[in-house]
């Protein structure tokens, strides 16, 4: 049988980064963290932690801490019980999620915040490209993701939530030295682009849709939403905006739509594992019915079922 004790601290240390970090969580010496997860390494006969800044999980050590993930969830779903001794309190769960930045910048926050507050859940978010989320829930480091990769993932369901409308946007004074007319394949390899970062395929496929060109020699990296919004308010580049996030600006004039009409949709999905458990399913729900109240999701009505 497995030693949860031992797991709890394995766990601990992976997901905090380091020992003391670990028994800072658990409320216990770092010594002490250290020997369960040595004794238990001793026991299989198995490194589980590789050691460093940050420590890292071995294969095994993943497939455990996911095991662990998934045991907690299970557990949550055991009605609340009393002893003699006094009530047994509900183990506390936390769902570790990847999420993309953009949705996080959006849509996600007031998603997912009304759901975790009723069923009193901690989150713990993994930031990725939308392209590379869904390779968390592959690795086993999350037990959900959202994400714009249509492969499927073994042993998971995936539930399309609607499509996240993009803009390619910049500045008045930008457009008026880069974009003299309209926005020509010309123009757009001597305008400086702005990217979220070397996975981000936005402005790639948008161009070339566009123009059947690639992205110029001159881009910037920006790997933060609001940060990459500040860049291009303040003229050091153009990029793809999720209309939700500038359409006031557009409104207001601080930003202009370079090719008006021309957007991106990126479908974004729900992936959760296949194996039933009420509060991931109650959560996939949740957030199906949140995304039909926002209107920048375009919505898919031949949508899967759970």
């Amino acid at each position: 049988m497995l030693d949860y004790n031992a797991l709890a601290a394995v766990s601990a240390v992976i997901r905090e980064g380091s020992f003391d970090s670990a028994a800072r969580k658990l409320n216990i010496t770092a010594s002490a963290v250290s020997q369960r997860v040595r004794g238990y390494e001793d026991r299989l006969g198995a490194l589980l932690i590789i050691r460093g800044q940050p420590c890292r999980p071995t294969e095994l050590g993943q497939a455990l801490v996911t095991h662990l993930d998934r045991v907690h969830l299970l557990e949550a779903e055991i009605p609340h019980l009393s002893f003699a001794s006094g009530p047994l309190s509900p183990p506390e769960v936390t769902l570790r999620i990847a999420v993309n930045a953009d949705s996080l910048a959006t849509w996600f926050p007031g998603a997912i915040s009304r759901f975790a507050m009723k069923e009193g859940i901690c989150l713990d978010l993994l930031v990725e490209d939308e392209t590379c989320t869904a390779d968390r829930l592959r690795s086993g480091e999350v037990i959900a993701a959202i994400t714009a990769q249509t492969e499927p993932v073994p042993g998971c369901s995936s539930i399309q939530l609607g499509g996240m409308q993009y803009v390619a946007c910049a500045t008045p004074d930008f457009a008026a030295q880069y974009f003299r007319t309209g926005g020509t394949a010309a123009e757009f390899q001597e305008a400086p682009c702005i990217c979220f970062d070397r996975d981000d395929g936005l402005e790639a496929r948008w161009l070339h849709a566009l123009h059947k060109t690639d992205l110029p020699r001159r881009i910037h990296y920006v790997p933060s939403t609001h940060g990459f919004l500040d860049f291009t308010l303040n003229s050091f580049g153009w990029g793809l905006q999720p209309h939700a996030l500038v359409d006031r600006y557009l409104s207001q004039g601080n930003l202009i739509e370079i090719v008006p009409g021309h957007r991106l949709t990126v479908d974004l999905h729900w992936v959760i594992p296949r194996f039933k458990n009420k509060l991931l399913n109650d959560l996939t729900l949740h957030l199906k019915n949140e995304c039909d109240l926002y209107s920048f999701l375009d919505q898919n009505t031949n949508r899967p079922e759970i």
